[in-house]
């Protein structure tokens, strides 16, 4: 990591770590999950560790607030994050590149990942949606939002299946193929044992 990164790590995680108090399918584990999957895709892909790792930490730090008011966690991470950068004053020109990832990470957001970090955070968070982390989260976010088994099982296949074929890094669809087998067998046992019911 660059000496702009290795000065500033400790501080965003203090933050982010400060804000995730409650745990949950996007709380604190799940930022430092994606953050891991970053630090390992990025080693492979070349990508700039002062830029995607802010980013990683700090791509969910708005999840609480859409949770309370319906404001895309995206947008309004971007915007809380690039406040925070300049407090804690982060390098300048690398600023706009960590807030365009952060916009961009979303599986449903508008904005495409135009840079090889925001497309190796938006790979990185799909496949903490993925494998059996995934399927795990899954359920716990059905049970955060008061839905049941077939809740999670109608999201396993709205979303979770079509992940693999959303991957932007040779890396990430490496690492999707792997979690994508673990999803479709899952899937099918639960089909399985929910017709024999």
């Amino acid at each position: 990591m660059g000496s702009v990164l290795e000065e500033k790590s400790d501080e965003i995680q203090a933050y982010v770590k400060g804000v995730f108090q409650a745990s949950g399918s996007h709380g604190y584990d799940h930022v430092l999950r994606v953050t891991r999957l970053c630090e390992s895709i990025g080693a492979r892909e070349g990508a700039d560790m002062a830029v995607l790792i802010p980013a990683a930490l700090l791509h969910d730090i708005a999840r609480p607030i859409e949770e309370v008011c319906g404001i895309p966690h995206e947008i309004e991470g971007a915007r809380i994050a690039e406040h925070f950068l300049r407090e804690i004053r982060y390098d300048e020109r690398l600023i706009p590149a960590v807030i365009h990832a952060i916009r961009a990470h979303r599986f449903s957001t508008d904005t495409t990942p135009e840079t090889l970090e925001a497309q190796i955070l938006s790979d990185a968070d799909k496949l903490d949606a993925m494998g059996a982390i995934g399927i795990a989260r899954t359920f716990m976010q059905a049970g955060e939002k008061g839905g049941d088994i077939l809740d999670a099982a109608a999201h396993i296949h709205e979303k979770l299946l079509k992940l693999k074929s959303r991957m932007y890094t040779h890396a990430g669809r490496e690492l999707a193929e792997e979690r994508h087998l673990v999803l479709t067998a899952f899937a099918r046992a639960l089909e399985d044992e929910m017709d024999t019911e």
